[in-house]
């Protein structure tokens, strides 16, 4: 730069993050900027052009274009602007266009992949993921195949009980697998032999299959410790077989357990699961806003928090069910308890009401139709005295309509398909978020397959459920960043649940639809449609980095009103958050416009 840098180290100084280098790195960086004015309208960069820095508005305006030519952003002096093509591969995924004169600061690369490179605070600011801290992951956190102390012992079903004893005594375990090859069949514990061995004089010759529990529960690898506590606690067992794609490669027992502490969550689920009264669970579900601050002050992820949240959910509502058929007899035929919403897809926060349905077996008849009608009530009720309110839109096992049997659902779904009007696409996208709760799962792996395949063989739903997906805008402003609530209780917030996480939920759930993957949760679905390829590498990368982010903002914002005495709620002030936080929010709803736009365009393909 040939003129004089003392004014441009003077503006330096007001922009972060080059504020917090040392003067002597600044008056070099300030050197190496170079500085180009361009007229109104002119193209700064297009979409797809390679890039060869990053930018920094040192006077006028810029704005943010897609690739289609939609309006992303409106710059302003001391934003910068690039850097995200410039990260990811070196290729420009925005068009930049000088709104009117513009006096533009350009970095070159080599320049500023040095700054990320020696200053954290660099790295920090320009990477919208998450911090790279390691942090301890607490056992409820930890994946299943870390917590696995030794490789499993197993024997054959035909090994006598006594040999099986023996290979108990002399390996100090407690619990012994029981497999052919490699796959499990069953396990034996000690207190197998106590009761029905020695209690019942069972010869000792008798082959081991004659007393194994069969079919046991399992986990896998990639189970979180949090279902080895829930499942333990919930169903008094001490033992858990580890399978992978059938093959037995361990066992996690209680002994395994004691060298890791216990996280409150696991707490929850044990009282939730031996409640004997409603009061007793409305009890344990006042607890959660306090594990929220918790987990969030211990730096878990967003989607282990809303999992170890919705944990508890799941397990107040399946002693609700015990309960309703204690009071009302055994249930008449089979049945099944699901989930939609935050719920279904395992992403609960410190907010959330209740949206659920009963399907129901065939072979149900109208006097039991109204068993069911009774159990949903106790249920729905026992659930809005924990905190899980009634559903504003009805979406509830209580409502005859989500209480149906198997052919109705069948009609149901086939009917959405088929004739996807507003009320279809909006009724489908909720039931594409089902889960089952408790009940026989069965009913719906079937269901769930059988309109997977039909829906995205439809190109006119699919195009359908494209459109309803891009009602949900993210909260970008042109001038000041952020378009805030204008009026009302909320004015001047954003809304980080329909105007932040939302947005991407219903872009998860297209995608899902057009892979055909059965996975609900909206992480999961992101990962899926990359793995499938439904969804580019760099825009999948950068689609959950941006989840990432404003789902974290989300929980951190609930967590800082409980420990302010205060519910917590999804509106937040731009004006909370630190110019930092502001920057990458504003990208990270960048990414999410961009990615609807994309999605958006198929839609037009799809036409």
């Amino acid at each position: 730069m040939d003129q004089d840098s003392t004014p441009l180290l003077a503006f330096l100084e007001t922009v972060h993050p080059y504020d917090s280098l040392p003067r002597d790195e600044m008056a070099r960086v300030a050197a190496s900027f170079s500085r180009r004015h361009y007229d109104d309208g002119a193209v700064i960069y297009a979409a797809g052009e390679p890039m060869t820095g990053i930018f920094l508005i040192l006077e006028g305006s810029v704005e943010v274009l897609e690739p289609s030519g939609g309006l992303v952003s409106l710059l302003g002096p001391r934003n910068s602007f690039g850097e995200r093509g410039l990260m990811r591969d070196g290729i420009a995924v925005t068009t930049a266009r000088a709104s009117e004169g513009a006096e533009i600061l350009m970095l070159p690369e080599a320049e500023f992949r040095r700054l990320i490179a020696t200053y954290p605070a660099f790295e920090r600011f320009f990477h919208r993921g998450r911090p790279h801290e390691a942090r301890e992951a607490d056992i409820s956190t930890r994946k299943v195949g870390d917590l696995i102390a030794r490789a499993p012992i197993a024997v054959g079903p035909g090994t006598s009980i006594r040999q099986a004893a023996e290979t108990m005594r002399g390996a100090h375990i407690s619990c012994l697998a029981i497999t052919e090859g490699e796959r499990l069949v069953g396990i034996v514990t000690a207190r197998d032999f106590v009761n029905k061995v020695l209690a019942e004089g069972l010869d000792p010759a008798t082959p081991v299959s004659a007393v194994m529990a069969r079919d046991p529960m399992v986990l896998t690898p990639d189970s979180l410790g949090s279902d080895v506590l829930n499942r333990m606690l919930e169903h008094r067992i001490g033992h858990l077989p580890v399978v992978d794609d059938g093959r037995l490669v361990g066992m996690i027992t209680q002994t395994d357990l004691v060298r890791f502490q216990a996280v409150s969550s696991a707490l929850l689920v044990r009282d939730a699961a031996t409640a004997q009264t409603v009061a007793e669970l409305a009890e344990t579900t006042a607890r959660i806003p306090r594990l929220l601050v918790q987990l969030v002050g211990g730096g878990s992820a967003h989607e282990v928090v809303t999992r170890l949240i919705t944990d508890i959910a799941d397990t107040v509502t399946r002693r609700l069910l015990a309960m309703a058929e204690a009071e009302l007899g055994p249930a008449p035929v089979p049945y099944l308890w699901l989930a939609c919403g935050s719920q279904g897809r395992q992403e609960q926060t410190g907010v959330s009401d209740q949206d659920n349905c009963l399907m129901i077996d065939d072979a149900a008849t109208e006097a039991d139709l109204g068993y069911f009608a009774r159990l949903a009530k106790i249920v729905s009720d026992g659930l809005n005295a924990c905190g899980y309110v009634y559903c504003p839109g009805d979406m509830m096992a209580t409502n005859p309509q989500w209480c149906q049997r198997m052919s109705v659902w069948r009609g149901y779904f086939r009917k959405w398909v088929t004739t996807p009007d507003p009320m279809a696409q909006m009724l489908a996208s909720v039931m594409f978020d089902l889960r089952p709760i408790g009940g026989t799962a069965s009913l719906y792996t079937e269901l769930q397959a059988e309109v997977l395949e039909m829906a995205a063989k439809n190109s006119i739903f699919v195009a359908h459920m494209i459109s309803n997906s891009l009602k949900h805008n993210p909260p970008l402003g042109l001038l000041r960043g952020f378009a805030t609530i204008r009026s009302g209780e909320y004015k001047n917030h954003i809304d980080l649940k329909h105007n932040g996480v939302v947005p991407v939920v219903d872009l998860g759930r297209v995608y899902s639809l057009i892979g055909q993957q059965g996975v609900v949760n909206t992480r999961a679905r992101l990962e899926a449609a990359v793995e499938a390829g439904v969804i580019s590498d760099s825009g999948g990368r950068d689609l959950i980095e941006a989840y990432d982010l404003i789902a974290q903002t989300r929980l951190e914002h609930q967590a800082r009103r409980v420990k302010a005495g205060e519910k917590p709620d999804n509106f937040i002030a731009p004006s909370e958050l630190s110019d930092f936080e502001r920057s990458h929010l504003r990208d990270a709803f960048v990414v999410v416009r961009t990615m609807q736009s994309a999605v958006g365009q198929a839609r037009g393909a799809r036409s």
